[in-house]
Parts: structure tokens; sequence; C-alpha cells
């Protein structure tokens, strides 16, 4: 009788160990699809829009250039009254401090970067956005 106690004891034991095994692949499989998931979270076609200055059609085709050789970006459409460009790109392969850096480099303030003196320079004499004559002209 102690045996067969004993054993009855061993077995239930042994199958709610089995359960508790059971419960805790279930738990790590549910942390490992979650923790996957974050990983493709980001956005594919991520659409955003930045204030970048320019004054013109050259000013809006060095800008829209700029961004969509970032890559990630799939469009770039800049207003010259608004200032506005409008993206969607990647998020997974690019980000807007990225995209505002090479506007910059190319000799457009963004919020976030502001060109150099030497790449502002090199734009045309009409792209001159910082020199307020240029402003009032193409406002004409």
């Amino acid at each position: 009788m102690a045996l067969s106690l004993e054993r009855s004891i061993t077995q239930d034991y042994v199958i709610e160990l089995i359960k508790q095994h059971k419960r805790m692949k279930h738990i790590i499989t549910i942390l490992m699809l979650s923790l996957m998931s974050l990983g493709y979270s980001q956005n594919k076609n991520a659409k955003a829009s930045l204030e970048v200055d320019g004054v013109c059609g050259m000013c809006k085709a060095r800008i829209e250039k700029a961004a969509i050789r970032t890559k990630g970006v799939k469009s770039a459409v800049w207003n010259v009254d608004t200032h506005e460009l409008k993206l969607i790109y990647d998020e997974r392969k690019t980000n807007l401090d990225s995209i505002s850096k090479k506007i910059a480099a190319v000799g457009h303030d963004t919020k976030l970067y502001k060109a150099t003196d030497e790449a502002y320079n090199a734009v045309d004499p009409c792209c001159k956005y910082r020199d307020e004559q240029v402003v009032k002209d193409h406002q004409n």
C-alpha cells in the first residue's frame, strides 16, 4: 500500500512538472514572438514632412534629388510656397536625421541642420534663400 501511495504521489508530481513545463514553453514562445515583432515594427512606407528652406524651382529640384538619393527614400516632393518636403521612406533603411543631413549637404537649411557656408555658397545665385533681396525677387 505504501509503495502504491508513493508511486501515485510521484506520478502526480511528474504530471504537474510536465504541465508547468508546457506553460513555460508557451510563455517563452509568446515572449520570443513579441521580441521578433519589435524588429519588424518599423514602417516600410513611413510618411513625414520636413521644413526645408529654398525659393525656386531649381531649389525644388536640388532638395528632392538630395532626398531621393538617400537610401530608403521612395518619394520626395517639396513645395516652393510652403517649404514643406513631403517624404515616403523606409524606416528600416533611413530616418529623418539622415535625410536632413543630405539636404543640408547640398546647401539647404532644415529644422534639424543648417547648411554649411560652403554648401550654401555653392548653390546658384537665384537660390540664395538667406538673402532678403533674392527672396523678395521670387515673391514678385
